[in-house]
Formats: C-alpha cells, structure tokens, sequence
C-alpha cells in the first residue's frame, strides 16, 4: 500500500493481506506454544533448525488433534450400530405365533 494514494486495495493486495493475517496468527500460537520465542542452538544453521523443528511440531499437533477427531467419530459409529435392536428374527403373523 501507498501512504497518499487515491484508490483502494487491488484484489492482489486483498488476498496477500488475508494469507498475512492468518500466517501471523500461526506465527503467534508457534512462538507463545512452540517455544519460538527463545532459541538455545548457535547461529544462522540453529535459528532455521528451531524454527523448521517448531514447524514441525506445530504440524504434528494438527495431524494428532485430526486424528482425534476421526477416531471419536468412528468410536460413536460403531456404538451407534451396537446399538441398534435386531429385529430381523421377528415374525409378525406366523402360524406358530397366532397358535
């Protein structure tokens, strides 16, 4: 953006600033969670080993919290169809039942 200028944000700007905002968020959960904000390992080769082992972590508690999620919902499926009554050895209307 350019301090003065008479029209608005271009659908580029748009788009580059909603991709900032969102990075910028995982950026403060990586340092605040992730232990980014501190790093222990020397120089240049320490700063990007910490910061691609935090990136990694960060996505690892995704995938764990994905996977969660998908075995609760298979849990709850099969508990739903443990559930459900058979009835298929029901007879209604046979001759031994009206007897």
């Amino acid at each position: 953006m350019i301090a003065g200028s008479k029209r608005g944000l271009t659908a580029t700007m748009k788009r580059e600033m909603k991709r900032r905002s969102a990075i910028e968020a995982t950026i403060g959960h990586m340092k605040t969670d992730g232990r980014l904000d501190r790093n222990f390992l020397l120089g240049h080769g320490g700063d990007a080993i910490n910061a691609l082992l935090v990136a990694a972590g960060h996505n690892l508690l995704l995938i764990l919290a994905t996977l969660g999620l998908w075995r609760a919902l298979i849990l709850f499926a099969i508990a739903a169809c443990a559930a459900k009554p058979d009835t298929s050895s029901r007879r209604r209307g046979t001759a031994a039942s009206m007897a």
